[in-house]
C-alpha cells in the first residue's frame, strides 16, 4: 500500500491501537565506516580496494525512485535507515509499534565472490545491529545476516547468534547462484532448524531476472517481485527441503501474496500426474506451503474492489500466516495506521501483530489494554 509519509506528529491518535502491532520488515543501514571498523585488517584492505561484487539497488538500472527511499527518511549527512532516533520518531513512536523486525539488506550480496570475506562482512553487520540498534532499543529484534553462498560459514554464524534472543530469524535473499532448494544450501537450513529459527526470504540478492531478460523499466521489476519469491518457494518444496527439515519455517518478505493461490492449484494438479518425478513429496504441495510458509503484507496486491483481495486470501487459506510489514524507510512505505483498512476486519488483529508474535515468540499486549 503506497502512502504519503506524514510529519512525525500529524494525524497521531490519542489512544493506542486496540491490537499488538508488529512491523516485520524494517530496513536498517550500517554506515560503511562502522562495518569497516569491525573487520580484520586483511578484510579492511579488501574493502578499501575492491568493495563488493554486487552494487546496491540504487546503483543498478532500472534505478529505483529517490534511491528507493522516502523523501523524509534521509538524516542530515546520512543514509535512510542509519539513524535509530529517526526510525523511532517516524515509525516506532509515531505508530506505537510494539515490536519491529530488522531486515539488513546489505548482507544479501556483500562479498559473495570471496567466502571468508563475505562471512566477515555479515558477522560485522550482525555485530553492528546488536551494538547500535538492538541493545539501545528493546522494541527491536533482528535477522541474522549470512554469507549464503558459503553455507558452511553461514551455518557457523547462525549457531553463533542462536543463543541471542534478539535475533529471531535467518536472512536469505531470493537471488542466489542456485535454486535455494538445492543441497548446497542445506547446511543453512540445518543450522536454522537446529536453533528453532525461521528463514526470512527477502527479495534481492544476486541476478534476479533469469529466464526473461533484464527489465527496461522499474515498473516491470517492482510489481513482479513475486516471481523470484515463487521460484524460491518451488525450489525448496520440490527439492525436498521440508521432508529433510520438517520443523523449518520460511517467511516470504516483500514478494506479494495473491499469486500463491493459483500456484498451489497448479502444483497440486501437476503433482497428481508427476508424483514419480518427486517421490520424496509425500503429500500435495499446497500442504507443505500451508505448513511451512508465511507472508508479509508489503507490497500487498491492491485491487480496486477490496473484496477481490479477500477472495484471493480465502483461496490461499493462510490467514494465520500473514504478517504486517511497513517496508520502512522505502518509498512505498505502508503506514501501520492506514494498512489495516485493506484487510478483512476479522483478520486485522492477527495480521497486524498476533501472527508475527506467534512466529517470533514475541509477547502481545495485555488483554485489558486491547479492550
Amino acid at each position: 500500500m503506497t502512502s504519503t509519509a506524514l510529519p512525525a506528529q500529524v494525524g497521531r491518535t490519542a489512544t493506542r491501537a486496540g491490537h499488538t502491532i508488529v512491523d516485520s520488515d524494517i530496513h536498517p543501514h550500517a554506515p560503511a565506516p562502522q562495518i569497516r571498523a569491525r573487520l580484520a585488517q586483511r578484510h579492511q584492505e579488501r574493502w578499501d580496494m575492491f568493495a563488493s561484487r554486487v552494487p546496491g539497488p540504487p546503483e543498478i538500472y532500472p534505478r529505483v525512485r529517490n534511491s528507493g527511499f522516502r523523501l523524509d527518511s534521509w538524516p542530515e549527512g546520512g543514509f535512510p535507515g542509519s539513524d535509530l532516533q529517526m526510525v523511532r520518531d517516524q515509525l516506532l513512536d509515531e505508530y506505537e509499534v510494539d515490536h519491529g523486525i530488522l531486515i539488513p539488506l546489505q548482507g544479501h550480496s556483500w562479498g559473495v565472490e570471496e567466502p571468508e570475506y563475505a562471512a566477515a562482512l555479515c558477522h560485522a553487520l550482525n555485530d553492528w545491529q546488536a551494538d547500535e540498534w538492538l541493545s539501545p532499543e528493546p522494541r527491536l529484534r533482528s535477522s541474522i545476516a549470512i554469507s549464503h553462498e558459503a553455507p558452511d560459514l553461514a551455518a557457523e554464524e547462525i549457531r553463533l547468534r542462536a543463543g541471542d534472543p534478539r535475533f529471531v530469524q535467518v536472512l536469505l535473499s531470493t537471488g542466489g547462484e542456485h535454486g535455494f532448494g538445492r543441497r548446497h544450501y542445506w547446511p543453512i537450513y540445518e543450522a536454522a532448524a537446529e536453533a528453532g529459527l525461521p528463514i526470512a526470504a527477502h527479495t534481492g540478492g544476486l541476478e534476479q531476472h533469469r529466464g526473461a531478460g533484464w527489465p527496461s523499466f522499474y515498473l516491470e521489476e517492482h510489481v513482479w517481485n513475486g516471481n523470484t519469491m515463487a521460484s524460491l518457494m518451488m525450489s525448496m518444496l520440490c527439492e525436498g527441503v521440508f521432508e529433510r527439515f520438517p520443523s523449518l519455517q520460511v517467511a516470504c518478505i516483500e514478494g506479494g501474496i495473491a499469486w500463491a493461490g493459483p500456484l498451489m492449484w497448479s502444483l497440486d494438479d501437476a503433482w497428481t500426474q508427476l508424483r514419480a518425478d518427486v517421490p520424496h513429496l509425500r503429500k500435495p504441495p499446497s500442504e507443505y506451503i500451508r505448513e511451512h510458509f508465511w507472508f508479509t503484507t508489503q507490497p500487498i496486491e491492491e485491487p480496486d474492489d477490496p473484496t477481490h483481495l479477500e477472495i484471493a486470501l480465502a483461496h490461499i487459506g493462510m490467514d494465520d500466516r500473514i504478517m504486517f510489514a511497513s517496508d520502512y524507510p522505502h518509498w512505498d512505505f505502508d503506514s501501520p495506521r492506514q494498512a489495516p483498512r485493506l484487510f478483512p476486519a476479522a483478520l486485522r488483529r492477527s495480521i497486524m501483530g498476533s501472527n508475527a508474535c506467534r512466529l517470533y515468540g514475541l509477547p502481545e499486549r495485555e488483554q485489558e489494554e486491547s479492550r
